[in-house]
């Protein structure tokens, strides 16, 4: 028998643009002054909900390094490998991709954008998000039915989700309450499209930006 399927591939409607970045250190709690700093470049992104900006982010505790608390006065180590990603609909990819050859604040931290590239959403089918806005709800169960019931709108069949880590981030209207979510064993096109379109506001501040994770077996991890 030879049987052959042609590969789901996301269509190209919307892309993650990696930057190169130069910066030694940044803030942990990061997501505000790096929104407001390009928003500083790029004034139209103040009324584009559509683009998402994605947290800078570091692998967990590894090496014998450990994450710092997150709050404003601790701080990320760059690499050279550290990437910027921003997430945006075709036509936008052009002007999101003018941002290199600038420089962002980020607090007292001069951050430098180098080359970028176009990186298609990804077709995994257990995908995860950092941080997801939870100011509305005081149980986790209100957020999980939340949670199931505004995908349902969207005709998406939520089997298996899992809550992690709460976290805030800071802005000057006050703390944002934010969890991770994983969502798993999701249909192919499914994952595609919660990738496209997101979950809840806030998508400046890195939330409701789902990205690919190695599997629900790996949940103890999906913090890191």
């Amino acid at each position: 028998m030879y049987w052959q399927e042609d590969p789901i591939t996301a269509p190209p409607t919307v892309f993650d643009v990696l930057f190169d970045i130069s910066c030694k250190k940044i803030p942990v709690d990061h997501a505000y002054t790096l929104a407001q700093a390009i928003q500083a470049q790029l004034p139209w992104i103040a009324n584009a909900p559509e683009i998402g900006i994605h947290n800078i982010h570091l692998a967990g505790s590894q090496n014998g390094w450990e994450r710092p608390l997150h709050d404003q006065q601790n701080y990320l180590i760059l690499s050279q490998r550290t990437k910027l990603t921003i997430r945006a609909p075709h036509h936008l990819v052009g002007a999101i991709q003018s941002l290199t050859g600038t420089q962002l604040l980020i607090g007292t931290e001069l951050l430098k954008i180098g080359p970028n590239k176009i990186k298609p959403l990804s077709t995994h089918t257990t995908i995860f998000a950092r941080h997801i806005d939870t100011t509305e709800f005081t149980q986790e169960t209100q957020f999980l039915a939340w949670t199931v019931n505004e995908f349902a709108k969207r005709k998406i069949n939520i089997r298996k989700l899992i809550c992690g880590k709460q976290l805030t981030i800071s802005t000057p209207n006050g703390p944002i309450p934010t969890r991770s979510l994983l969502l798993a064993e999701l249909q192919t096109q499914d994952a595609i499209t919660i990738q496209q379109t997101g979950l809840g506001p806030h998508r400046n501040l890195g939330c409701g930006i789902f990205i690919p994770h190695k599997g629900i077996r790996a949940v103890k991890q999906m913090d890191n």
